[in-house]
């Protein structure tokens, strides 16, 4: 018995080993890369959470194309310390850190203003700060933090920036979804989400980042109707379950870092997690292409109510009163 118990184990080790090397070894065969070689020279790029993870990769890479790099985000310390990291590393100085809490509108309303003063171009305009914060946190507007720093403030962005985009030409906008968008719900009747009592503060934190998610691409897909026919394109991403902070957050306790360590074989590194982001943002062959979804550097098929283009014009209206935008302004974004 005690040997029969014996070869048991072995094989059932063994195979769970083998499972481990297949699944590690195909993860590793399917991480796109961006082969383009462009250069940016004369070319400015806004990045939102450059100063880590993806956003921290993606600024690199960028700066290292010759790109004026801009690093928006709240973490201003940590970005001035990676700004001496890029210029060390690609001995370009054209990296400027500006302050920007994107899950404050006013905070959103002042940082474009301060760019649409200060800059004469935008190039390329990336939307990669996200937060899947632990239970319900609200802003000083009322609005749930997961939801406005990834969709609301974003969207807000956009809209504000969108006038330099369009005189600059060829512009691009990226933003960092994520498959998870997938197991999201929007209601038209409560585009602000509550939370529900009986929903638990786990559940709660992991609907409002799938939905947010959801929220980008739909309406990213939605802009990029709008702004058909003129110079600027609009795509969003899956950059893959990366090595950041962000997978484990809304379990950060013993039992989420453990889960983290066993699956981290599995996760992308933050370089390889920005391959996709900086295809859109770089390749030549994406000139002109609008409205797509991309994981791995590849187009792939989003979720089928982001192709809904009723339900995403009553949706974006919903927005636009949120976070504060005039409808007769926003009506028709094609170039006069």
């Amino acid at each position: 018995m005690d040997v029969w118990r014996a070869v048991c184990e072995h094989y059932i080790v063994s195979g769970v080993v083998v499972c481990w090397c297949v699944v590690w070894l195909y993860n590793l065969a399917t991480r796109g890369v961006c082969k383009s070689k462009a250069r940016m020279e004369g070319k400015t790029v806004i990045i939102t959470g450059a100063d880590s993870g993806i956003g921290k990769a993606t600024a690199f890479d960028l700066a290292g194309r010759g790109a004026r790099v801009i690093m928006a985000g709240i973490n201003v310390d940590q970005a001035y310390i990676v700004r001496k990291q890029i210029i060390a590393k690609t001995l370009n100085n054209n990296i400027i850190v500006k302050n920007v809490d994107l899950s404050d509108m006013l905070s959103v309303r002042q940082f474009a203003e301060d760019i649409n003063r200060t800059e004469p171009r935008l190039d390329v305009l990336i939307h990669n700060a996200g937060v899947l914060l632990p239970g319900r946190l609200t802003t000083d507007q009322g609005l749930d933090m997961t939801f406005a720093t990834n969709h609301f403030g974003p969207f807000l962005l956009t809209h504000l920036l969108l006038d330099l985009l369009k005189r600059t030409g060829r512009s691009r906008i990226v933003l960092v979804a994520s498959s998870m968008h997938i197991a999201g719900k929007l209601d038209l009747s409560n585009p602000n989400p509550k939370k529900d009592a009986s929903t638990s503060r786990l559940l709660f934190s992991w609907n409002m980042y799938c939905s947010s998610k959801l929220a980008c691409v739909l309406c990213a897909r939605e802009l990029a109707r709008r702004l058909e026919g003129s110079e600027v394109t609009v795509n969003c991403l899956h950059p893959g379950l990366v090595c950041t902070s962000i997978v484990w957050n809304p379990c950060a306790n013993v039992v989420g870092e453990r889960l983290y360590t066993f699956f981290l074989p599995f996760l992308k590194t933050r370089r390889q997690g920005a391959q996709t982001t900086i295809h859109l943002a770089v390749s030549e062959e994406l000139e002109g292409v609008t409205g797509k979804y991309f994981s791995n550097c590849k187009e792939r098929t989003p979720a089928t109510l982001t192709g809904d283009v009723e339900f995403a014009e009553k949706y974006w209206r919903l927005c636009e009163d949120i976070v504060g935008l005039d409808h007769s302004k926003t009506r028709n974004f094609r170039p006069s």
